[in-house]
């Protein structure tokens, strides 16, 4: 993308922010100026060329802006059998009028909370999204769990999307959980749009000593969407996070997650499945950083390919040279349906420190042909049998999934894709 062109986007995107944030701003728009939109000859987006999809399909680079929902239109889009609270959002702007008041939490906008370490956490420095993101984003959320609240039941963060001529939104998120809070959160996005838009978006969490976060992420917005998300966190000591991220659709999306373990005996768990098909492109890049002893990371994600869409899996992990003692496990397996499906993956491991138990693999192939066998030879329809197969695949992810009702939501949608061969 141009230079004359990144300007105009930055230009037009700016004149559309809200106020406030002004420093965190200015960095953000200094970080993208530096950065500017990636290239095919940077490393970071060497598969994934969505600079110049947004090139070639984003006409109107101004700020979505919100659009009235109803309570029924609320109800329609909630899992069966979901008792949990929801926040509500359209084109990234908090609805609080048809949002629950959760109890015990403080839920707020990022403009009243002007006091908040927007960028302190995902670093506008580090992508050039997340830049873009801290340069103009108009306003966001701001959720805070309080020390030892227990929120039993999971907080529904839901997302109406209905961009105009391409429009670009870009959701802002801070979670915090004081020492020894417990919550989970579950971010769904129903798209009321036919046209093609670009959704960029950042989430900050901040979790407290002993606390346990789980962020669940269902992406299921259609073929027309280009989406690039930033999911950062911070781990303290005793503290877990657990994230799930589940890919359906997309016409281009890119997923960075990154954890950082800055205190011992915590824990990181990263979770991915994605089932693309058509000419879906998904993109997930992880990073975990170690800098302390005593802590654990587990990361698996799966991937089932059809059709001619792509699937790229790039993940870190370092191990600092103080984090001894530390046990990271890092796993990515996919199977390809087609000749013309395409797997671009790249496990990695950086390690500093001696003693330490690490260890991380890839694998991409087809269906296993003796298990297919197998079932077949037992009765089973050969269709069935690689319904069967695939599902057993893809489960091993979606059993990481605390809340029922979003996991048998999650799970009949994965079945109805297998069951349609795609």
């Amino acid at each position: 993308m141009s230079t004359l062109i990144k300007h105009e986007i930055l230009g037009e995107m700016l004149n559309s922010t809200g106020k406030g944030f002004e420093q965190a701003r200015a960095e953000g728009k200094e970080a993208f100026e530096s950065q500017g939109f990636p290239t095919n000859k940077s490393e970071e987006y060497k598969f994934t060329a969505i600079s110049k999809k947004l090139e070639q399909s984003i006409q109107n680079f101004g700020a979505a802006e919100s659009f009235e929902v109803t309570a029924e239109d609320v109800k329609n889009n909630l899992f069966e059998g979901y008792t949990g609270d929801v926040l509500v959002f359209t084109n990234g702007h908090f609805q609080s009028s048809l949002s629950s008041e959760v109890a015990g939490i403080e839920v707020a906008l990022l403009s009243e909370k002007s006091d908040t370490p927007v960028g302190s956490i995902a670093k506008p420095a580090k992508d050039p999204f997340c830049a873009l993101n801290q340069a103009a984003f108009t306003d966001g959320i701001f959720i805070s769990v309080p020390k030892k609240a227990v929120v039993e039941k999971p907080i529904l963060l839901l997302n109406f999307n209905k961009a105009v001529n391409g429009q670009v939104i870009q959701p802002r998120v801070w979670i915090e959980a004081g020492d020894f809070a417990e919550v989970t959160f579950i971010n769904h996005t129903v798209n009321l749009s036919d046209v093609t838009y670009f959704s960029n978006k950042v989430v900050e969490v901040k979790g407290g000593v002993n606390s346990q976060i789980r962020f669940y992420k269902l992406q299921n917005e259609g073929k027309n969407v280009i989406e690039a998300n930033n999911t950062e966190t911070d781990i303290h000591k005793d503290g877990r996070f657990t994230s799930v991220t589940i890919s359906l659709s997309g016409e281009l999306v890119r997923n960075n997650l990154s954890l950082n373990i800055i205190g011992s005996n915590s824990e990181g768990n990263m979770y991915g499945l994605y089932l693309l098909n058509s000419k879906s492109h998904v993109d997930n890049h992880t990073n975990v950083d170690h800098t302390v002893p005593h802590a654990e990371s587990n990361e698996l994600y799966k991937g089932i390919l059809a059709d001619q869409s792509r699937g790229v899996f790039n993940g870190k992990i370092f191990v600092r040279q103080d984090a001894q003692k530390t046990n990271a496990f890092q796993q990515n397996n996919n199977i390809l349906l087609s000749e013309d499906a395409v797997v671009n993956t790249k496990p990695q491991l950086e390690i500093w420190a001696d003693d330490v138990k690490c260890s991380h693999g890839c694998t991409t192939g087809q269906m296993d042909e003796e298990a297919l066998f197998y079932l077949q030879a037992r009765g089973i329809a050969k269709d069935q049998a690689k319904g069967l197969l695939l599902y057993a695949f893809a489960g091993e992810v979606l059993e990481h999934i605390r809340d029922e009702s979003f996991r048998e939501y999650c799970t009949n949608l994965v079945q109805d894709r297998l069951g349609s061969k795609f």
